[in-house]
């Protein structure tokens, strides 16, 4: 809020003020610099002189009052800089429609202000805090599991931004694969987990382990994860999962799994 005044020559300013006044009770709130609500969030940037410009940060919809300037000076009680600035402030708002969805289906995004704005402003959406790369007010899409994040809104040249509202993308298992540890060679007895991984929403409910060789292929157990006290050789071959939640199954690349035989050391006896 841009302000100025000026004070007969004779005049040593000794405090100056905003506060807010309240019409109907007839009471003021004092120096907002003291108060609780304002102290964090407003900056006098003025001087004692004839500036009184005065910045409110991290404006909220209940900032919508009547703001005043006071001077106090050595001669009199003090001078209000009536009537005062009222403010407005307005609530952005994002509307998800719907806000859960499954992967494909078609969402629209608006972003709603109470406010009048001239001309054919353009409107700045975020993912997550990034930006996007639309500036409309209102954006249809067909929804994808990276879609899934927080939204939220602004209008160009203006600092206020939306509260965020979150879009819950659902979607069957993707990216299912299978990791084996110990890594590298397996040595025969020694022992053995694979683990079955998979991105998915709702989370897998279901895994199964399948094996296959050359004489076809078999269950070989159930669980994120396939455990082997003591692999041995019989137990060589291609292993892979299958993830399942309700929307969907997906099965991961096989993984060839082999075993390296002990090394046997033999005592020789000579005689002569």
């Amino acid at each position: 809020m841009r302000c100025t005044y000026s004070c007969p020559p004779n005049y040593t300013v000794q405090k100056t003020f905003w506060f807010i006044y309240d019409w109907n009770s007839k009471q003021d709130s004092g120096d907002l610099s003291q108060s609780p609500e304002y102290s964090r969030r407003v900056e006098y940037l003025g001087d004692k002189y004839s500036d009184c410009t005065f910045r409110i940060n991290q404006l909220r919809e209940s900032d919508s009052r009547t703001y005043l300037f006071r001077v106090l000076t050595d001669l009199d009680g003090g001078h209000n800089g009536e009537p005062g600035v009222t403010l407005a402030v307005t609530d952005l708002q994002v509307m998800v429609n719907p806000d859960t969805v499954t992967e494909g289906q078609s969402v629209r995004l608006n972003c709603s202000t109470t406010c009048t704005l001239n001309g054919s402003p353009a409107f700045i959406w975020y993912r997550d805090g990034s930006p996007l790369p639309f500036t409309d007010q209102s954006h249809q899409f067909t929804a994808s599991s990276e879609d899934a994040g927080r939204y939220s809104c602004a209008v160009t040249g203006y600092e206020l931004h939306s509260p965020a509202v979150t879009l819950n993308v659902r979607y069957p298992p993707k990216s299912a694969s299978v990791s084996v540890s110990p890594s590298g060679e397996i040595v025969e007895g020694s022992s053995v987990t694979l683990t079955c991984s998979s991105d998915a929403n709702p989370p897998v409910q279901r895994y199964t382990w399948y094996k296959k060789n050359d004489t076809g292929v078999w269950q070989a157990g159930s669980g994120q994860s396939l455990n082997f006290s003591e692999f041995r050789s019989w137990n060589r071959g291609q292993y892979y999962c299958e993830s399942q939640n309700r929307l969907g199954a997906q099965n991961a690349s096989a993984l060839l799994v082999t075993v390296q035989g002990r090394t046997r050391t033999s005592l020789i006896k000579c005689f002569i």
